[in-house]
């Protein structure tokens, strides 16, 4: 048997925080080793972490104290932005042909909560704590609530690996397929609303 025969497929776990606002937490948890542990664990090969305009810094220095786990046979890498979006890198997560479906932990933004949906693969959203007036946690907990994503805790990321597992199992389709009037408002409280599945 050749060496590439004995390869397990690759599974990706794909991290980001955004664009805009700093998510230093969100870096630190999904290097932290127990986390890295978990994803070798549940048979991850990759994980991938946009970390933003100023989270390089942070991302390089934990990633050489991870070095000493490079014999769970994760690959860890990272970049700060991407200007044509995130879709190409939600669908490797999403995995194809000889690859395993893999997971997006992802910050609450609501774009990429919805490109990570209708691509249809398993997402945690990590809302962020350091946000004035957010209602990350409120759109996180309703998502999770309603079967769409995991709700992920910065303190404990390992157990969300754990639920997204469950939440690929159960499989609920995105957008919602609801009965009866839709609501017609315009603009993006429509968009939301009808995304969301909210009716009147």
């Amino acid at each position: 048997m050749s060496h590439d025969e004995n390869k397990r497929p690759r599974k990706l776990c794909f991290v980001t925080i955004g664009a805009t606002a700093s998510f230093d937490s969100l870096i630190s948890a999904c290097l932290e080793p127990r986390f890295l542990e978990t994803l070798s664990s549940a048979g991850y090969s990759d994980l991938l972490v946009q970390y933003g305009k100023d989270g390089k810094a942070l991302f390089d220095k934990l990633v050489a104290e991870a070095e000493k786990l490079k014999q769970l046979g994760v690959a860890i890498q990272g970049f700060d932005f991407n200007r044509q979006g995130l879709t190409e890198e939600m669908r490797v997560a999403k995995g194809g042909p000889g690859d395993s479906e893999g997971v997006v932990i992802s910050h609450a933004g609501s774009g990429t909560i919805l490109a990570a949906l209708r691509m249809d693969v398993p997402l945690i959203v990590v809302p962020n704590p350091d946000l004035l007036d957010n209602h990350q946690a409120e759109l996180a907990e309703a998502l999770e609530d309603q079967g769409y994503v995991v709700y992920g805790r910065l303190n404990n990321l390992s157990a969300a690996i754990a639920g997204s597992e469950k939440l690929r199992k159960s499989h609920k389709v995105w957008p919602p397929v609801n009965s009866g009037q839709h609501r017609r408002a315009k603009g993006l409280a429509g968009v939301m609303d009808e995304e969301v599945g909210f009716l009147d």
